[in-house]
């Protein structure tokens, strides 16, 4: 792994890399505590020239702070945060974070490939399944990183190898994921991935947004191209049959709708929830919009070659929780948009195959774009 590092930081150099540091590129890193595991984590402050800022450490790729201009050029945090890592461990541990090596949930812990069976950690008791990894998902590790900057564009790369066995995974599974920030407010998120063993893999980022960074997300705005979505049964799994048409229910987010507007519905599906937790089969093929959450001033669209999004309402977040700056929690106060392959896939033969055979490269691209929100759609 340490070659791989120097090898990446010797090309960024060629490319033009701020290193020595620059304060845009975020090279000097600050001490960000140490994990229970042991592990010395470090921040970075990545600073767009369009006036995007990111503070983001090594500690599963975690998002920090995130300060996104309005048309004034004010910036207002509109994500979850801690002041050290310790934060994570006392609250949800995904805020932010890498998601692997499976993002979602794999029901009952347990899938087979090639003729194995393979038993998981299911490390979401409530629920019987392995959800985002297992005990110690990709989230709770310490990556590899090197700040980077090239023309414009300012980023980070973070690379670690999952071993054989991880989580009762098979294969050892190298990963790379590289955030850039573009002068045009885009935060891109560019994943790869090889393995000597078929392995599933399913990566995505659990950041949260509430583009009012303040007050809860029920008066903003969403939208979703997907005309279908997965039921999920009371363990939150798909259950079996079709993605399921929107039409008619409150998971029909084809045009712009306030998030609360239908999240108490007495709808079964939606109250295993409680309340949105739930993949939408989006629209389309290739690299396209698929999504956007609009506040009153900052919106976000969603852009990405997958073939779902987990939108997740903050249904657990708890009142008595405390964020950086000892800033207060809040029930439903921010929402997820996790680009992603169909939860269980594994155990779905019927949904397109989320296996990493050796010999070929897991490449998924995802982008985060803030803008001021237009009105009248």
């Amino acid at each position: 792994m340490k070659k791989l590092i120097v090898a990446s930081l010797a090309a960024a150099l060629a490319a033009g890399c701020c290193c020595p540091c620059k304060t845009s590129c975020g090279c000097a890193p600050k001490p960000f505590g140490t994990t229970k595991y042991g592990e010395k984590a470090h921040l970075w402050t990545l600073k767009g020239k369009g006036g995007l800022v990111m503070d983001v450490t090594d500690a599963g790729g975690k998002v920090v702070r995130l300060l996104v201009p309005d048309a004034a050029g004010e910036l207002k945090d509109v994500t979850i945060g801690f002041d050290d890592v310790s934060g994570w461990e006392r609250t949800d541990p995904y805020f932010g974070a890498i998601i692997g090596r499976f993002g979602n949930r794999i029901a009952q812990g347990v899938f087979a490939l090639d003729g194995q069976t393979y038993t998981l950690a299911q490390s979401d008791a409530t629920h019987h399944a392995a959800l985002h990894g297992g005990t110690r998902g990709w989230d709770a590790y310490v990556w590899d990183a090197a700040p980077f900057a090239h023309g414009d564009d300012v980023g980070i790369v973070f690379t670690r190898t999952s071993p054989d066995g991880e989580e009762g995974f098979p294969g050892s599974v190298t990963a790379r994921v590289t955030y850039t920030i573009t002068p045009a407010n885009v935060w891109r998120i560019e994943y790869e991935a090889t393995t000597d063993k078929a392995t599933p893999l399913n990566l995505t980022q659990h950041v949260y947004f509430n583009m009012n960074g303040e007050g809860t997300i029920l008066d903003q705005e969403l939208m979703i191209d997907a005309d279908t979505y997965l039921a999920v049964d009371a363990d939150l799994a798909p259950v079996p049959g079709a993605p399921q048409a929107v039409e008619g229910t409150p998971f029909d987010f084809r045009t712009f709708r306030k998030i609360g507007a239908r999240i108490d519905d007495p709808d079964p599906v939606l109250q295993y929830g409680p309340g949105y937790d739930h993949n939408w089969c989006l629209n389309g093929t290739g690299f396209r919009k698929v999504a956007e959450l609009r506040g009153a001033a900052r919106a976000v669209e969603v852009w990405t070659d997958q073939i779902g999004l987990q939108f997740y309402a903050g249904n657990f977040i708890k009142d008595e929780w405390t964020m950086k700056g000892g800033e207060k929690m809040r029930y439903r106060g921010w929402l997820a948009l996790e680009t992603q392959h169909y939860p269980n896939t594994p155990n779905r033969p019927d949904f397109p195959s989320v296996t990493l055979r050796p010999g070929e490269t897991y490449r998924t691209v995802t982008e985060y774009r803030f803008t001021t929100p237009t009105r009248g759609e």
